[in-house]
């Protein structure tokens, strides 16, 4: 979402650190331009304003005269400022000493408050809490159908006495959750209220009046990331309307500015909590503007990459895995089961974006397919036990079979089997004590041409032209010394290992 931002600053602070001692001339160029780029993204301009000031105040100071690498300091400043904006310390949802734990959802209709109340009672659900999904829209067409589908997916109960569509009264429901909860023994009660199209006092009469009847541990506001400018006024409204505690970002994977996700807690006062990154009731996760902040500067988000491979690694399974490719018995087989380990963590592309310097790669992270992996498993599936465990038996005739049988090309066959060889190489250099040369981007070590991604290039697709050998066997040999002495083509994305 704020990838032209965050090219925008990358781009000043490059420029900063080609000066050695910074003059006031310097910082206020760097700050116009810092100020510039952060209108564009949408952010509002009081935040921009404040936000501006605060660095000039650091940057003008004995704090970047005196450091030994001036540029360093101001960006070091700029991100100090950015955490501040966008909440600073994280904040945890405020449980109740006696449950259940009472959390409303309040925001506008097309917010994704529905999707977004099964995707918390997921993550409650995997805390260890036994949560409780409340219908209390009873305005939206088939609102109440979505929540109980929504319910299904996440394997959450939902309580919807009453079907919807205009019928019912919305208090009264929240109200009667709340005994319910209190008896079925649930300890968290997630109400998912009704939205409007627009701000207007029916929609907060009516959000404060479940508020006053369920007397909510916490109130999130459910603001869609995308809607820019508004997102200072929608925020503004149900602060003075309702009175919230929290906020919950939604759609940050889009394409938008991104303005209203550095706005919102600045205008509000409020920390954001969560942010939703997807479709999937998975993407979904707590909001640290440290990390968020070090993203936007193209720093990468090293502690939630980690957190997610300990959450979807086994770690007995991942020391199996590693022992494996250091004792250089490292199989196709071994290779299909890390890579659906790594599947587990989410979508690749994210996952990628979550890495320092991501940014220069971002057209290469732009054109990865997600299907390229699907074709991946799809070929190493389509071969048999003895081919996946040594690749070297793979002549024409078997090549073509698995090409027939995954749904791909003679060439990308030729092409995971090359790459899985260069994999190999490396690990026994490793395995040595060496330090092995990785195709791709010299700054991105394990960035570059890999298992995932290498099946269909974008250009130099076909080999040089000359003479062809009748044998299917010596074909596809010639045909893989070819593309193993082009070597991997720079910035495909995977790495060798097929992240």
């Amino acid at each position: 979402m704020f990838g032209n931002l965050s090219d925008r600053l990358v781009e000043t602070f490059r420029n900063l650190r080609t000066k050695g001692k910074l003059t006031p001339a310097d910082i206020d160029a760097t700050l116009r331009e810092i100020r510039r780029a952060l209108l564009e993204a949408d952010v509002a301009l009081e935040v921009v304003k404040n936000f501006v000031n605060a660095v000039r105040d650091r940057a003008l100071g004995d704090e970047v005269s005196k450091a030994l690498n001036p540029a360093q300091q101001v960006v070091q400043i700029v991100n100090d400022e950015l955490v501040a904006i966008l909440g600073g310390e994280a904040r945890k949802i405020s449980f109740a000493k006696n449950p259940p734990t009472v959390i409303m959802l309040a925001g506008l209709q097309g917010s994704g408050k529905t999707t977004l109340a099964g995707k918390l009672s997921k993550w409650l659900k995997d805390q260890g809490q036994t949560p409780l999904l409340v219908a209390a829209d009873l305005q939206r067409p088939n609102a109440v159908n979505q929540l109980q589908v929504v319910g299904e997916r996440a394997g959450v109960d939902v309580f919807a006495p009453e079907p919807g569509n205009g019928v019912g009264n919305p208090v009264t429901v929240a109200k009667d959750a709340i005994k319910h909860a209190t008896k079925k023994q649930y300890s968290v009660v997630i109400v998912d209220t009704a939205g409007r199209l627009g701000i207007d006092e029916e929609l907060m009469k009516q959000a404060r009046d479940i508020a006053k009847a369920t007397n909510p541990d916490e109130v999130l506001f459910v603001i869609d990331a995308m809607i820019g400018q508004d997102a200072v006024n929608v925020a503004k409204a149900f602060e003075d309307g309702v009175g919230i505690t929290g906020v919950v970002l939604t759609k940050l994977d889009g394409d938008a500015r991104g303005g209203a996700a550095l706005s919102v807690s600045s205008v509000t006062g409020k920390p954001i909590l969560f942010s939703s990154t997807g479709e999937g009731l998975d993407a979904f996760e707590p909001f640290y503007p440290d990390r968020m902040a070090s993203r936007i500067l193209d720093m990468g988000d090293v502690l939630s990459l980690i957190e997610k491979t300990q959450k979807a690694f086994d770690e007995d399974e991942a020391k199996r895995l590693s022992e494996k490719m250091l004792s250089e018995t490292f199989t196709l087989e071994d290779f299909l089961e890390q890579m659906q380990q790594l599947r587990k963590m989410g979508n690749m592309k994210s996952l990628l974006a979550m890495m320092p310097g991501a940014g220069q790669m971002r057209e290469q992270l732009e054109n990865f397919d997600e299907r390229d992996i699907d074709r991946t498993e799809a070929i190493i599936r389509s071969m048999t036990p003895r081919e996946r465990k040594e690749p070297k038996v793979l002549n024409g005739s078997r090549r073509l079979r698995i090409a027939k049988g995954s749904g791909v090309t003679v060439t990308e066959v030729n092409s995971l089997v090359n790459r899985f060889e260069q994999a190999a190489k490396m690990m026994k250099t490793v395995a040595k004590g060496g330090m092995p040369q990785i195709p791709g981007m010299p700054n991105m070590p394990g960035m570059g041409g890999g298992f995932i991604g290498g099946g269909k290039s974008k250009k130099n697709d076909k080999g040089k032209k000359g003479s062809k050998s009748g044998n299917p066997a010596k074909r596809a040999a010639e045909e893989a010394a070819r593309r193993a002495s082009k070597d991997v083509e720079p910035g495909a994305s995977g790495s060798a290992f097929g992240i």
